[in-house]
């Protein structure tokens, strides 16, 4: 996959013909709104130009992928076909296989750096007995790139079967999905969540399911609740048990804590706490992991970070999430909410102290929309991206793009004549942060939160990555 930035003057046919792909492929995977109007700066996913094949009668994706020499996992992927049984004479399939006609001159050497692969991939995917010996004109199979293999974690705040859909929509990658949370309770038992459909879904398109507990809500900073609980070895011995009751009753496969504002008086009882959970969980074949501040030292000061010992949890829980995102915070001012710069900082320590293996990094899946001048404590509107995007185009707002943050963004005015600032993500800022994860050789990324939808995102993580799947 390319990326190309709308340039003035530019549509979306001539943007097809210069990558030689069909524009409604070019709609597909970024679901584009409005393909006929384009806004300059703006961000476009170009596919592969891969080829087409209609489903003949007889035909099963097993027979199609013997014929060009890939996976059934491949197309399915490709397509977006979640149950590989399912398909029909007259559906048009695209098959990921690319093929190069070589030019005069070119070496296999050329042609392979192109491409992101090796000599040696070209050489025996082409059965050719002598690599100096192509010809201008020779048809080339280009062997699919090897990719790294990460674990992806998605956390859903909505449940029921809104939340099951997002599920049967993003299943396919994700490893792991986190329905946010149970609220744990001053006596240690925990709020109920409607949560049978997600985990249903979860195990219907091999998504472990992980029961996330938390100690805020959204009126409350949870401090003195995580105080009552963290202070009393009996009171953690009891919630630990409540917790494997509700998971081996709901088919939950692991736990992610995310215990917030916790007092720094109470950081060595919180990893107390950890080891307990660590213990009676493996006992039960459970995993634990938690979700952790992004903190750029030890030493950091505040509610948010100092309980939060990164060394003591890399050392304790099977994985940890970096919450690597909320700088642009709704009540504050506008301004990119994950800056790849203050992303780097963040990982530049944490590696220093916790396993690369077991790092996952946080990526948001919302865009805000500040009003300005902005005033303190005035509220930021939050929504998906693809929306971000729809305004920028109602507005004929060009999309900028702050190379220090690596993030897009733009101002329009409303039909008030009021001012905004929107700062979102798009496929240049996901692929900046894809990156990130490849350069510190990360275990994963882990997405907050489900249900606002970036195509982009989905699109450019399955090209740069291949998705464990654990069960």
């Amino acid at each position: 996959m390319q990326i190309h930035v709308v340039q003035r003057g530019e549509n979306l046919w001539l943007i097809s013909g210069r990558y030689g792909v069909n524009a409604n492929r070019i709609i597909t995977v970024n679901e584009l709104q409005f393909p006929d109007r384009l806004v300059i700066g703006q961000a476009l996913v170009i596919p592969a130009p891969y080829p087409e094949y209609v489903v003949q009668l007889g035909d099963t994706l097993g027979t199609i992928a013997g014929r060009f020499g890939i996976t059934v996992e491949a197309i399915a992927r490709t397509n977006l076909i979640s149950d590989v049984t399912q398909i029909t004479p007259g559906q048009s399939l695209i098959i990921p296989v690319l093929y190069h006609a070589v030019r005069p001159g070119e070496t296999l050497w050329a042609i392979a750096h192109r491409y992101g692969v090796t000599v040696q991939d070209i050489i025996q995917v082409n059965r050719i007995t002598n690599p100096l010996l192509i010809y201008p004109g020779q048809n080339l199979k280009i062997p699919e790139k090897q990719k790294p293999i990460i674990d992806v974690n998605g956390y859903t705040n909505v449940y029921g079967e809104v939340a099951a859909g997002q599920v049967r929509k993003d299943g396919m990658h994700l490893t792991y999905l986190c329905p946010f949370g149970y609220r744990i309770q001053d006596d240690a038992s925990l709020t109920p969540i409607d949560d049978d459909k997600l985990i249903e879904a979860s195990y219907a398109n091999r998504v472990v399911p992980v029961m996330s507990i938390t100690n805020f809500s959204a009126t409350e900073a949870g401090s003195k609740l995580a105080h009552t609980i963290l202070s009393s070895p009996e009171l953690q011995n009891k919630l630990v048990t409540n917790i494997l009751t509700i998971m081996e009753n709901k088919g939950y496969l692991g736990l992610n804590v995310d215990f917030e504002n916790v007092y720094p008086s109470d950081r060595e009882s919180y990893n107390q706490f950890l080891r307990l959970a660590v213990r009676r969980l493996h006992e039960k074949g459970f995993f634990v992991s938690s979700a952790l501040a992004p903190k750029t030292s030890s030493e950091q000061k505040g509610l948010l970070y100092e309980a939060h010992d990164y060394a003591a949890h890399g050392d304790i829980v099977d994985f940890v999430v970096l919450m690597t995102y909320e700088w642009g915070y709704r009540f504050g001012p506008p301004q990119s909410i994950s800056p790849i710069n203050e992303i780097r900082r963040v990982l530049d320590y944490a590696v220093t102290v916790i396993p690369r293996n077991k790092i996952f990094m946080g990526f948001q899946l919302y865009a805000r929309d500040w009003l300005l001048p902005h005033v303190k404590g005035q509220q930021a509107e939050t929504f998906s991206m693809q929306e971000a995007v729809r305004r920028a185009v109602q507005h004929w707002a060009e999309i900028k793009y702050d190379r220090l943050s690596q993030t897009p963004y733009y101002r329009y005015v409303d039909e008030k004549q009021r001012t905004h600032e929107v700062w979102f993500e798009d496929a240049r800022s996901a692929q900046a942060k894809f990156e990130l994860v490849k350069e510190y050789n990360l275990r994963g990324v882990s997405y907050w939160v489900l249900g606002y939808p970036f195509p982009q995102n989905w699109a450019l993580l399955e090209d740069n990555f291949e998705i464990r799947k654990l069960i």
